[in-house]
């Protein structure tokens, strides 16, 4: 792929996520073709340099800001898509690996990455809620972790995301274990990580594994949390030791709570490790009481420097304490204001719960003064009714904004079709004006006469004129000579128009007689044979014209005549013999049992139809 197609596919990507008309279903979608095409593309090549560039060219022109803004959408809008979401999180979490963002280095890691953790942790929030989306849950907490192999700055932000404390919060043992199988796969493929992280980090870390064993029973979820405690320790010994210690009994909640569970020896190596530590508490505490010490000192100085400042600037004290006075008295009036709001909103709450009371009692009250057999009826009436006030405001309002919806179209078509007429009638009237301009005949100016000139003078210059005239007669012809040549080419042109037409009709009437021909051959050679022939089959033969049945029924007569004479009669002695003879015929006909005649039906001859 040469760096001319990598950027027509990111552009034409981009153009296509501009569109106005798209909804975020579709966007999700068009995103997941998009972006699958691009990489798939781009992993055809062995350099890993072209991964790298379209990966950077599909942030430098904003299409994985488009993924951005779909994955911290409300999932209402995707209409239940979860599978093409948690697709669109592993496409975005796989572009942000390896991406060289260039001038936009510092907004990239700043901005567009912890933009990218919340949306996949929102997505992966909304797919907590959800028994049937396990699978999608485990797709996004995978893209997370890819994402923090890549960004180890984002662990922080993970930790003390809202999203990740509500899936932390869930009692499932699936989500869980996913998380800690999250933190678990990162260390082991990364063995930078950690190191990357901060105390706070790191402390956050071992708070949720240690967390999930103190408060899950699942063998699965304390096995692995087990394993993560040890990976880190193995890791960044120096660091996550002193910060076991700060857990008190974590090695007694260990021996009694995880014990036979199917990982004692990994059991046993986390409480050994906590006991080597309680070795060198000893000299961490000495080290603890120089640092208070340090702190104690360092603070008298501090208390006895600021005394000297405050003696010597009164006028600056007044004004702190007189800012500190105002600033705890607002305070103090926005604490009483909230309290008598939340005081009024419990009072209003309290009268609506007394006045829904007693509307219920007296209604059951009036319950209890009908007829048993009008309770019902009376309960359907008050639903009826309670259906109605529903269903009128709720037209009320389906109206009210349809009629506003309406009502804006209507004025700006309204306005549209004004505009339009207005350039039209614009155009229409400089059009006319043109024309008008151009058939009006052009304004002579008034001739005044050439100064000097005489009679005399006139009158040769009018010979002259009509000297050139006869010298130079004029090429044009006269209107009666036009419309005489003007009849003649209309005789013309008549004439030849009869001669077509006829020619067409003979054409026309030579084609049907072949069409005609073709078909009686087509009958004559799929007609069937004489002692297989039926009536129908007779009657298919026979020709609507007079002239060509009897000339048909004359040949066939001689020919069948012909073939039935003896040898001596066809030796030239047949001239005195009529052959067409009607007492011939109606012999030959008797000895042939009835005889096909073209166009006539001769009578029966021994029963026989002919």
């Amino acid at each position: 792929m040469e760096p001319q197609e990598e950027e027509a596919v990111v552009l034409d990507l981009k153009r296509q996520l501009e569109d106005e008309d798209l909804n975020p279903e579709q966007k999700v979608l068009l995103l997941n073709n998009g972006l699958n095409k691009a990489l798939n593309m781009a992993a055809l090549h062995t350099d890993s340099r072209v991964l790298t560039r379209v990966k950077s060219q599909l942030y430098l022109s904003g299409v994985l800001s488009h993924c951005v803004l779909l994955l911290s959408l409300d999932p209402r809008r995707l209409r239940g898509n979860w599978s093409a979401a948690a697709t669109l999180a592993q496409l975005a979490s796989s572009c942000c690996v390896g991406v060289d963002p260039g001038d936009r280095s510092e907004a990239f890691h700043r901005l567009f990455l912890p933009s990218v953790t919340d949306g996949l942790l929102s997505l992966a929030s909304q797919l907590m809620r959800r028994a049937e989306c396990v699978s999608l849950f485990r797709k996004v907490m995978d893209s997370v972790g890819w994402l923090l192999r890549a960004h180890a700055q984002l662990t922080t932000q993970v930790l003390s995301s809202v999203h990740y404390e509500q899936i932390q919060m869930c009692d499932d043992v699936t989500v869980s274990l996913f998380c800690v199988q999250l933190w678990l796969q990162t260390c082991i493929s990364s063995r930078d990580f950690l190191s990357g992280l901060s105390d706070d980090s790191v402390l956050l870390l071992l708070n949720d594994a240690i967390g999930l064993l103190a408060v899950s029973s699942d063998s699965a979820v304390g096995g692995a949390s087990v394993r993560l405690i040890l990976v880190m320790a193995a890791q960044q010994e120096r660091r996550v030791q002193p910060l076991l210690l700060s857990f008190r009994g974590l090695d007694s909640l260990l021996d009694k709570d995880w014990r036979g569970r199917g990982f004692d020896q990994d059991v046993d190596q986390l409480i050994a490790l906590i006991h080597s530590d309680r070795g060198r508490r000893s000299h961490s505490q000495a080290c603890t009481e120089h640092v208070r010490a340090a702190c104690v000192i360092q603070a008298a100085w501090r208390s006895y420097q600021t005394r000297r400042r405050v003696k010597s600037l009164n006028r600056a004290v007044s004004r702190l304490q007189r800012r500190y006075r105002a600033r705890r008295r607002q305070q103090q009036q926005q604490r009483e204001a909230q309290r008598w709001e939340e005081e009024l909103k419990f009072q209003v709450c309290v009268r609506r719960q007394q006045a829904r009371r007693e509307f219920h009692q007296k209604q059951r009250q009036l319950l209890q003064l009908l007829p048993p057999d009008q309770v019902q009826s009376y309960l359907q009436e008050c639903e009826r009714r309670a259906a109605v006030v529903i269903q009128s405001f709720w037209r009320g309002f389906r109206e009210r904004r349809r009629y506003n919806s309406t009502h804006r179209h209507a004025l700006r078509r309204t306005h549209a079709e004004q505009q339009a007429a207005k350039t039209l009638q614009r155009a229409v009237r400089r059009f006319l004006q043109k024309r008008r301009a151009a058939k009006a005949p052009p304004i002579t100016p008034f001739w005044i006469g050439q100064s000097g000139l005489t009679d005399s003078r006139r009158v040769e210059l009018k010979r002259q004129v009509e000297d050139y005239i006869s010298l130079h007669p004029s090429s044009r012809v006269s209107r009666q000579e036009c419309e005489r040549l003007h009849e003649e080419v209309q005789l013309l042109l008549l004439s030849e128009l009869q001669r077509g037409d006829q020619r067409r009709r003979e054409e026309q009437r030579v084609e049907a007689l072949l069409a005609h021909t073709h078909t009686q051959l087509e009958l004559l050679r799929d007609a069937p044979p004489l002692s297989a022939v039926t009536a129908t089959d007779a009657d298919s033969f026979l020709s609507p014209a007079g002239p060509i049945a009897a000339r048909a029924r004359d040949a066939h007569n001689a020919a069948l005549q012909a073939s039935r004479l003896p040898w001596w009669r066809t030796l030239g002695e047949t001239a005195d013999v009529d052959v067409f003879s009607s007492s011939h015929l109606q012999e030959l006909e008797a000895e042939l049992g009835g005889l096909f005649v073209g166009g006539v039906k001769l009578p029966d001859v021994d029963g026989t139809n002919l």
